[in-house]
């Protein structure tokens, strides 16, 4: 019996775009026998700013309840798929500080050989989704690790039309998480899964 692949899906949203994409990527990796860690990154905006913005706020309370991770989830896990809004073409600062405390496990070497991948989305057309995507990778190259981009393995990623990862454009909370965007996020929890239970297996499958 194959063990399961074991997936945390970290990522860091203010008004909850990044948060719908990140629970679908998470709902299709369970339904394809994953186990799956769901998790928000630590929010340094002061409450102030927060408070400032209602979509803000209303994603703050309704992710309440998902905890806030640690490396020690990344050191679970076989596979890790990011996930962050594009700021000035690169990832927040929230989940880029994230990134920043996993010196000590890849100091020891506990970053190399997972697997990796990213998600992201815009409030404008294009807007740095594949700038913000390949600077996320700069870090998984340092890590030593095993990037997995969906590519255009699939006929649905030509719709999205990014194969750095999924991204959406939210269109300043005018245009929420639609299927297109979803049917990507189906693609890349996937083949994440797919490529991670190979390298588990031996690779047999790949």
């Amino acid at each position: 019996m194959s063990i399961p692949v074991k997936l945390a899906v970290i990522y860091y949203s203010s008004t909850g775009t990044a948060t719908a994409i990140a629970q679908e990527i998470a709902e299709v990796a369970q339904k394809a026998g994953a186990e799956v860690r769901l998790l928000k990154v630590a929010e340094l905006a002061p409450q102030a700013a927060i408070d400032s913005n209602p979509a803000w706020a209303a994603n703050a309370t309704a992710t309440g309840d998902i905890p806030v991770a640690s490396p020690d989830d990344v050191e679970w896990a076989d596979a890790v798929i990011f996930g962050s809004p594009t700021r000035f073409g690169n990832i927040a600062s929230q989940l880029k500080q994230f990134i920043d405390t996993l010196g000590g496990l890849w100091a020891q070497g506990k970053l190399a050989d997972k697997v990796y991948s990213g998600f992201t989305a815009t409030a404008t057309t294009h807007g740095g989704q594949e700038s913000t995507l390949l600077a996320l990778y700069n870090s998984v190259h340092h890590f030593g690790g095993i990037l997995v981009s969906p590519g255009y393995t699939d006929a649905v990623k030509f719709d999205d039309g990014n194969p750095y990862g999924t991204s959406h454009v939210d269109a300043q909370g005018s245009n929420p998480v639609n299927d297109t965007t979803r049917a990507a996020a189906r693609v890349q929890a996937e083949r994440v899964i797919k490529i991670t239970a190979g390298l588990k297996a031996g690779l047999p499958t790949i």
